[in-house]
Order: C-alpha cells, then sequence, then structure tokens
C-alpha cells in the first residue's frame, strides 16, 4: 500500500509544500468541529483519480462523444488541479472524539486475531459501543437520520507565492454536502443516478475498464441529479488569511 501511495503522490505535480501532519485530534473552529484522522479508502481514491488526471488533462473520451459533450469535458477538466488531500471523522463533542479512537483501535485490535474477529462477528454491538448490531436500524433511525461532509481547502491566490521557501497558503475554502441517512437512503440515490446516467448518457462515458467514480461521472451532470434528489452541495465561506492564518474577509454563511 505505501508502494503504491508513494507512486501514486510521484505522479502528481502538486504546487506548494506537503503540509504538515498536524495534531493528532484538531479542532475546526471556524465549523465547530473536533476532528481526528480517519483511515478510509477515499483517500486513495482521490490521489487515483488525480494521477489519472495528471497523465490525461482532458479526461477520457467518450465513446459516441459529441462536439458539445467533447468541449463539456474539456472544460470541467481545465477546472480541477492536484491537491493533497486526507479524510477525518469530525464531531463538535470532544468526548465523541476520543470514542472515535478507543473504537477504532479496539476494532483493528480484535480484527488481528481470529477469536477477536469471532467476537466482533458474535457481539458487534458490545465492541464498538454500540455504533454496530446484528438487526441494523430501524426505519424510524433511518428516517431521522442524516450526514455532512465537509471540506476545508487552502491554497495560494497567485502562482508566484509558490516559489517563495517559506511559502504558506494565503487562500482557504470550505464547503459541505450533506443528504439524508447516508448507509441506505443517500447510497441508493447516489447508485441510481450513477445507473441512470450510464443507461441514457453512455454515448459520453469512457470505454469499458477500471476507473474511478471521479473520472467516470466527472464531467456528466450527477451533481444537478443529485442536488434535485435531496443531497446538497453548498459553498460555506472562501476568504483571504493573512500571514498568521486569520481570514481577512470572508464570502458565504456557515
Amino acid at each position: 500500500m505505501w508502494k503504491l501511495t508513494s507512486e501514486i503522490l510521484s505522479v502528481l505535480q502538486i504546487v506548494g509544500p506537503a503540509p504538515t501532519k498536524g495534531p493528532l485530534i484538531e479542532h475546526q473552529k471556524k465549523i465547530g468541529l473536533w476532528a481526528v484522522k480517519l483511515p478510509s479508502v477515499d483517500t486513495s481514491v482521490v490521489r487515483r483519480t488525480l494521477s489519472f488526471l495528471s497523465q490525461n488533462p482532458n479526461g477520457l473520451k467518450g465513446v459516441n462523444e459529441n462536439p458539445k459533450k467533447l468541449q463539456n469535458r474539456i472544460d470541467f477538466w481545465s477546472t480541477i488541479k492536484p491537491a493533497h488531500f486526507g479524510m477525518k471523522i469530525a464531531s463538535p463533542n470532544l468526548l465523541n472524539i476520543f470514542g472515535f479512537i478507543t473504537v477504532g483501535l479496539l476494532i483493528g485490535t480484535l480484527t488481528k486475531l481470529s477469536l477477536g474477529r469471532r467476537l466482533l462477528l458474535k457481539f458487534p454491538e458490545l465492541f464498538s459501543l454500540g455504533w454496530f448490531r446484528k438487526g441494523g436500524p430501524t426505519e424510524e433511525e433511518v428516517a431521522g437520520s442524516s450526514f455532512q461532509m465537509w471540506f476545508v481547502g487552502c491554497g495560494f491566490s497567485h502562482v508566484d507565492l509558490v516559489s517563495r521557501e517559506d511559502a504558506k497558503p494565503d487562500m482557504e475554502i470550505i464547503t459541505r454536502l450533506k443528504g439524508p441517512e447516508f448507509g441506505y437512503v443517500s447510497t441508493s440515490i447516489i447508485l441510481v443516478q450513477c445507473a441512470l446516467i450510464v443507461l441514457k448518457q453512455r454515448g459520453g462515458l469512457p470505454k469499458g475498464g477500471v476507473y474511478t467514480p471521479g473520472i467516470v461521472f466527472g464531467p456528466t451532470d450527477l451533481q444537478e441529479r443529485l442536488q434535485e434528489n435531496g443531497i446538497s452541495f453548498d459553498l460555506v465561506s472562501k476568504g483571504d488569511i493573512d500571514e498568521t492564518g486569520v481570514f481577512l474577509k470572508d464570502q458565504g454563511e456557515l
């Protein structure tokens, strides 16, 4: 896994210095959340998408692409720039973060042992502190649940700033993805809309192969379809940062 990640990063040409490792537990004051790093496949998928894009700047040609689709694809991918990416799990309550860490360590330890795996399968609710159970959630629990994903991005307002040895990002943007319960409701919405795009827009999609979702669906109208079906994409804020890390101006709402 480390070798694969290193190969992907070596292909990417990311502007500016790599972000520092930072503390184990991070406090994002602007959105009021505590967060801890989440070992997730999402990070690898994003890196693969960006790595593929660095070798194919205009994305992949559709199997039967008309001139309009071609121009749309080129315009879309011209706006996407390589970036460092990582996933974290967050909560407004710091105690919940310690709960995440405890459960993660416990499950990680038990999965390494045959007896531990049997215990996890037999008593999932006990060893996950109630997060998982054999019966799954009730309809009422699903109906009353929702999810939010926050994206905090930092970068440079001008290419000249990057060449400086002491270069630090001078801009920050925060966006948010939210929708109904993630595991059963939102996942179903996303899969159905992806399937409809494959059925109705096959000519604009690349030839069959093993690709990340971003490479296949990036230039399509997937985002608009999801917004029409209850999953929203919001610009929360966008602003300049001075040398001390303080916002100088801000646009958007929390």
